[in-house]
This record gives structure tokens, sequence and C-alpha cells, in this order.
């Protein structure tokens, strides 16, 4: 009885050592093709040369990632199912939905915070502005239509929109919400919205085609990619607004198996090339140990549920 009771304490370890020993799943709350999802893709590839096992990408959509987020949370505590969350699943949903079928911290144990991501602020051709100082002044002197669009109630382009009101202090500013940036960026090309904030992969072929123009970025440096273009912050000090990607396993899951899968991502996100492809995105690299996650998290939550606060954002 007693070598059998030893042996039934020994598979785990066993079990933990051996990690991984079959194909892993990477769970992705939103459709192919969109950041989360191509951030996703890039890291199951390596991850897969790094751990010697298949890493599959599924994406479980709806209900603003809350049913993929779901499903990684209630997944086996074995390492084997990895939740991507993002900004919107892990700070800004559990704040603005009253009844949201996850705990986000409860639920899940921080593997590696992924990417931040800047968002760039562009405004329609039509808007008799052409860079940063003007904007703000047309804002707070209410001179006309400044409604802007975002992707959906609660994401990040809309808070985005929301401090940036708040900031600058033009309670005239409207909110637009669409089913996604594509229609968006069409409305604001058309001159039927006036201003947005959206991903540069998104927003920058539109600017380089001369279609809408960009105004600055939301993070407080200047982007690499865009030089000329002035952070927000350079005229409203401390404005931050940046869009992230992370990493999270169910709770529960042994200590040994998240080091290994910590210790996975950054030697993954450390390649060059891996690096380049993630800035080819418009993305940083953030890769880092699982307390700065967690930290960095209980951080993004307590900002955002003071920006929806503030605004009085509320819930679809």
């Amino acid at each position: 009885m007693a070598g059998f009771t030893a042996l039934a304490a020994a598979r785990p370890a066993l079990s933990q050592a051996s990690f991984p020993n079959r194909t892993l799943r990477l769970i992705v709350p939103y459709a192919a093709g969109g950041q989360s999802d191509v951030t996703a893709r890039i890291l199951g590839e390596g991850l897969g040369r790094v751990l010697g096992q298949s890493v599959v990408v599924e994406n479980r959509t709806g209900a603003g990632g809350i049913i993929g987020t779901e499903a990684g949370a209630k997944a086996d505590p074995d390492g084997y199912t990895l939740t991507v969350g993002t900004i919107a699943t892990h700070a800004i949903v559990p704040v603005l939905q009253p009844k949201v079928p996850y705990d986000h911290v409860r639920d899940f144990a921080p593997v590696s915070l992924l990417i931040r991501q800047p968002l760039v602020l562009a405004v329609t051709p039509s808007l008799p502005v052409q860079n940063l100082d003007e904007l703000l002044a047309y804002a707070k002197a209410g001179r006309g239509p400044l409604s802007f669009g975002s992707s959906g109630i609660g994401t990040s382009l809309h808070l985005a929109g929301e401090i940036f009101k708040l900031r600058v202090g033009a309670p005239t500013m409207e909110h637009v919400p669409y089913r996604g940036s594509g229609p968006m960026m069409n409305d604001l090309i058309g001159g039927q919205i006036q201003l947005t904030f959206d991903a540069p992969l998104t927003t920058l072929p539109f600017v380089q085609n001369g279609q809408v123009r960009a105004i600055a970025v939301t993070t407080p440096q200047r982007l690499a990619a865009a030089p000329d273009l002035p952070a927000v912050a350079e005229r409203l000090p401390a404005f931050d607004v940046q869009s992230w990607t992370a990493l999270f396993a169910p709770s529960r899951t042994p200590r040994p198996v998240l080091d290994r899968l910590n210790a996975a991502v950054q030697e993954v996100w450390a390649q060059p090339e891996v690096q380049k492809r993630l800035r080819d995105l418009g993305a940083e690299p953030a890769a880092g140990p699982a307390a700065d996650l967690a930290s960095f998290v209980a951080g993004e939550t307590e900002k955002w549920g003071g920006v929806i606060r503030a605004a009085k954002v509320q819930p679809q």
C-alpha cells in the first residue's frame, strides 16, 4: 500500500519532468488574421522548435473574446492548453461586463507578456487639421462635428478615444462603434467619422496611400517605424495607451511547467528573425518573467477600470 501511494505521488513529478511529450494548443479568442492570431502563430512556430512538439492554434471566437478565454480558463491545468489573452480579455472586459464566466486573475496563471502595440491617431482628410496641435485646438474649441470610431464598445480603440476625450477636455466628441476595423476605416476615409485610434498594421497602409492622415502615436515615445509622427504625450504628458497580448495557462498548472513555458517563450522571442517579424507588424516584443505579467495585469485592470468609470462606458 505504501509503495502504491509513493508511485501515485511520483507520477505528477514524472509527467512534469517530461513536459512536453505531446501536442500543445494555443487558444486565440479572436478570428484568424488579427494581431493576436498572427502573434500566436509566430509563437507557435517558435515553441514547436524549442519544445520539440507540435503547437496548434485554435481560434475560439465569440462574445468579444469571452468564449475562447472561458475555454482556456476551464482547460486541464497541465500546460498543454494555453490562452492568448489581450488587454480586452484580461483587463477591460472583466471590469466592463457585469457577468464574465471567468476570473481573469483567479482562473489563470501568467506565463509571459508577449507584445505591446501602440495605436495610431488618424483623421479623415476633410478634417481641417494638419498636426497634433491643430487637432487639440479644434477639439477643445468644439469647432465642428468630431466623432471617433472604434472596433466595438470596450475595445482598446474605444477606450483610447475616451481617455483622449477626457484629457483634451472635448465633451462634444462622440463615439461610434463598428463591428471591426474594416468598416470603421471605410467610414474614416469617407468622412462619416472624423478620427480614430487603430493599430499601425491597419492604419499606416491607408496613410501611405493618402486616404487618411496620421496625427500621432499613443506610446510615450515616437515609433521607429514612423519617426515623424509625434507622441500624444508630447502635448498631453503621461498619455500612454498600448494594446498588448500575453500568454496564460490555467490556474493550478504546476510551477515547473510554467517555468519551462516561460523559458521557452523567452528563447523564441530572443531570436532576431522573430523580433523582426513582430516589429514588422507594428508590435514590440515584450517577453519577461511571469511575475511581471501578474503585476502588469493588475495595473492595467486598475487603469482601464478608472477610465471606464470616468467616461461612464456602458457594456453592449
